[in-house]
């Protein structure tokens, strides 16, 4: 924009000079010549009102010579002087060229009463030619012609070198003026420039910054509507921080308070199932459906107060080394899944994880696997020998590689995919299938599910710097989750307990047990 603003102020001066420069010299010039012309008129009407009473009419050839040399002798300059006497003329220089004396000037003179004026050129010399009709004191014509030629090359030297001088100017005034320009772009651009920053900080979620309005001008009044967009801006966010603060301060002290009544009916509705085949028919299916509704309550409650640990920072890593292809195959034994997914999984690969939040979002991807998708369902365990972003202890030389087999290195990421081969995602659940109760599919507002395997397995592995991606696979229908940890096996690496950040207050005292 500088470059623009200055480019423009030269283009403005250099057009604005080469205009002055040019009406300044066609009326300098227009002014030194009209007044040699009124001169020259002058000096020649004088001369011939003096000396035309002499000339005897009709004159003859040596007459009208002598006459026009009588002329030019007392004239400026000595110029060429042309008498005329119908077919009859004489000149004060006999070799010199008439035909600067024009037809249509001679015309002009003899079809009138006045002097007429006209400028020629001449082997690339300017000059003026005059000529004047010779009339009695009556004002009758006589018939007698004056033409007077003389040159204009000290005019036309004065006007050079005016313009000359002018020219000569014209570079150090653009010089000036680019100098003004940059002097005037840095005064307006520097308030634009503050705004751009201050804007990119506020898109960079800055919600605090301002700009300070300089002066009452436009740009002064656009900082102005800035600082009042962005306190609006600030205070909406806040609120809305504070809604969700409290939306989910709500759910964990619901969730909190429901645990404990929740607890009894869970073993009341366990001996009922328990029990569900000695009673009739329709009192077996009122306890099997009472215990399984139970159930299903008890781990929305459970994933709730999950979430709300991770909502209030209350989410404890307990590192240990841990073997993620062990861990794999008991979280698929545990749950009776073992017959129904196929593993492949690299040997001893270990890493500085929480076994049961490692287990617990393995169990969330296969088991939304194995309700949504369709068989096969596969989970492989790969690692990935490339430094972690930051590692700056890599060892040298290492390259990226994703391997199957062999020895853990020291560092890298150990990647578990769990695939099968069901209808896959809608593209627009793709950007959904980690939000809180989000079902890619509407007829499946009631399932088994609560809503927040997908979400709590996210956190999960969030808590070890990790990164779960969702896709559709390339090679046929069905969906893929890739689940990515940091290995971190250094022996004072990754061992000990991490706390996640705190975004809001521990719903209770008490950090109960999932």
């Amino acid at each position: 924009m500088r470059r623009r603003l200055v480019v423009t102020c030269v283009l403005v001066a250099l057009l604005s000079t080469v205009t002055a420069t040019a009406l300044a010299y066609r009326e300098a010039r227009d002014a030194v010549l009209h007044r040699s012309q009124a001169t020259f008129e002058h000096d020649l009407r004088t001369r011939v009102d003096a000396l035309a009473p002499d000339v005897d009419l009709p004159p003859d050839q040596r007459a009208l010579t002598a006459f026009a040399r009588t002329l030019a002798a007392g004239l400026a300059g000595t110029p060429l002087v042309v008498a005329r006497y119908e077919n009859v003329s004489g000149a004060s220089d006999p070799a010199a060229d008439q035909s600067r004396v024009t037809a249509e000037l001679r015309a002009a003179v003899r079809g009138g009463s006045r002097a007429a004026l006209q400028r020629v050129t001449f082997h690339g010399e300017p000059y003026l030619a005059a000529g004047l009709p010779v009339t009695y004191e009556n004002g009758g014509a006589s018939r007698l012609e004056v033409f007077a030629v003389t040159p204009l090359r000290d005019e036309a030297d004065d006007t050079a070198a005016l313009l000359d001088a002018v020219r000569d100017g014209l570079l150090p005034v653009l010089a000036l003026t680019a100098l003004l320009a940059l002097l005037a772009a840095r005064t307006v651009l520097r308030p634009v420039r503050d705004l751009g920053r201050a804007t990119h900080r506020l898109a960079d979620g800055d919600l605090s910054v301002r700009v300070e309005p300089r002066g009452s001008d436009e740009l002064a009044q656009l900082a102005a509507d800035f600082n009042t967009t962005a306190d609006a801006l600030q205070a909406s966010v806040g609120e809305l921080r504070d809604q969700e603060a409290k939306a989910k301060r709500f759910v964990a002290d619901v969730s909190h308070e429901l645990r404990t009544p929740l607890a009894a009916m869970t073993m009341v509705a366990t001996v009922l199932d328990e029990d569900a085949d000695q009673l009739p028919p329709d009192a077996a299916h009122a306890a099997r459906t009472v215990s399984a509704e139970t159930a299903r309550l008890s781990r929305l409650v459970d994933d709730l107060m999950e979430m709300s640990r991770f909502d209030s920072g209350a989410a404890r890593l307990h590192r240990a080394d841990t073997d993620l292809g062990d861990v794999v195959r008991s979280a698929l034994a545990l749950r009776g899944w073992t017959g129904r997914v196929r593993t492949q999984l690299a040997p001893d690969v270990r890493a500085a994880a929480d076994r049961r939040r490692v287990d617990v979002a393995v169990a969330n991807l296969v088991g939304n696997a194995l309700r949504h998708g369709a068989p096969p369902v596969e989970v492989t365990l790969t690692v990935d020998a490339s430094p972690e972003p930051g590692d700056g202890d890599a060892p040298a030389g290492t390259t990226a590689s994703t391997t199957s087999a062999g020895a853990t290195p020291a560092t890298g990421t150990a990647t578990i995919t769990v695939a099968d081969r069901g209808p896959g995602l809608p593209p627009e659940a793709l950007a959904h299938v980690f939000d809180r109760f989000y079902k890619a599919e509407a007829a499946r507002t009631r399932s088994e599910g609560s809503g927040l395997g997908t979400a709590i397995a996210l956190e999960n592995v969030r808590l070890h710097g990790g990164t779960i991606t969702a896709a559709n696979r390339t090679d046929g229908p069905g969906a893929v989750f890739t689940l990515r940890l940091p290995l971190h096996t250094g022996a004072d690496d990754g061992t000990g307990d991490t706390a996640a950040p705190s975004p809001l207050p521990s719903p209770s005292s008490e950090d109960p047990s999932p």
